[in-house]
C-alpha cells in the first residue's frame, strides 16, 4: 500500500530541510513524498532542487494560501492514504512510518497522538478513541498525525481554501457528521509538531472562531440551534455554582451540591 506524504513550506527554509530529513531517514519505503511551496524567496528553492530526487512531485510558485498548497498536493497524490507533513514537523523517530502502516487497515481516517514541542517543553497531544461533536466543536485529531484515504476528496471534495485557518477541521466534520467517514484513533506517538504556526499563534484564536461558527452555521444549522440553548443553559450553570447564595443553601443542605 502506498502513503502519500505531502509536506506544504513557505520561507522556511529550516523547517523545510528538517521534515525533508526526517522522511528520508525512515525505513519503510512504500511511501511517496510531494513538496509544494509557495514561492519561497528563502533559499528553500535550492533545498528542494537539491533533494528532488527524492520526491514524486515538487513546485515553488505562488498560491493562494496552505489550503490551496494543500489542494494541489492532494491532486498529485498517488497514494491510498494521504498524510500532511507540513514544513518543520518531523516523525518522532526513523521508524514511525513502517510501525504505523499495521494500523492502516482501511478505515477512511486514522489519527494517532503527537509531541507538542515548544522551545524544550514537550508535551503529548492525546487524540480521543471516540469522537464526538462536541470534541469537533472545539477540536480535531490533528493533521500532523492523521492518515485521509485518497477516495475521501475525491468524493467530498477538497480542502475549502477561502479560509484561512479551519479548512481541515470543516473537512473532517462534514466528512464525519455528513457522511459517516469511518475513523480509527490510535494510541501511539508519531510525529512532533512545532508550536509556532498560524493556528497555533493566540491571536488567530479570534479568527478561528469566527470560520469555525461560520462553518457550523452554514452547514448544520439546525444542530447548532441546539447547541446555542445547551451552552446558555451551561453559562447559567456556571454561574449558579458561583452564587454565595446558592453555596450557603448546599453547606446547609438544602439542596444537593449539583
Amino acid at each position: 500500500m502506498l502513503v502519500s506524504i505531502i509536506t506544504v513550506s513557505y520561507n522556511d527554509k529550516e523547517g523545510l530541510e528538517r521534515t525533508i530529513k526526517s522522511v528520508q531517514d525512515q525505513t519503510c519505503s512504500n511511501f511517496e513524498l510531494i513538496v509544494i511551496d509557495g514561492g519561497s524567496n528563502d533559499g528553500s528553492k535550492a533545498v528542494l532542487e537539491e533533494n528532488s530526487a527524492y520526491f514524486s512531485f515538487w513546485v515553488s510558485e505562488p498560491d493562494r494560501g496552505i489550503y490551496h498548497a494543500m489542494n494541489k498536493g492532494i491532486k498529485k497524490a498517488k497514494g491510498e492514504y494521504l498524510f500532511f507533513l507540513n514544513s518543520g514537523d518531523d516523525f518522532v523517530n526513523s521508524t514511525a512510518l513502517e510501525n504505523i502502516m499495521q494500523y492502516l487497515t482501511g478505515e477512511d481516517i486514522v489519527y494517532f497522538n503527537i509531541n507538542k514541542v515548544n522551545g524544550n517543553v514537550i508535551n503529548v497531544k492525546k487524540v480521543p478513541s471516540q469522537l464526538s461533536f462536541s470534541y469537533l466543536y472545539h477540536d480535531l485529531p490533528p493533521h500532523q498525525s492523521t492518515f485521509i484515504k485518497r477516495k475521501l476528496f475525491e468524493d467530498y471534495g477538497y480542502y475549502d481554501d477561502t479560509l484561512k485557518i479551519v479548512a481541515d477541521w470543516k473537512f473532517l466534520i462534514i466528512a464525519l457528521l455528513k457522511h459517516n467517514a469511518t475513523y480509527k484513533a490510535v494510541d501511539k506517538i508519531f510525529t512532533n509538531f512545532y508550536l509556532g504556526g498560524i493556528s497555533s499563534n493566540p491571536e488567530s484564536m479570534a479568527r478561528m472562531n469566527a470560520e469555525r461558527k461560520l462553518v457550523l452555521d452554514q452547514e448544520f444549522p439546525i444542530l447548532m440551534n441546539d447547541l446555542k440553548y445547551k451552552y446558555k443553559l451551561e453559562r447559567i450553570v456556571r454561574n449558579l455554582r458561583k452564587s454565595k447564595k446558592i453555596q450557603w443553601m448546599v453547606r446547609l443542605g438544602l439542596i444537593d451540591k449539583f
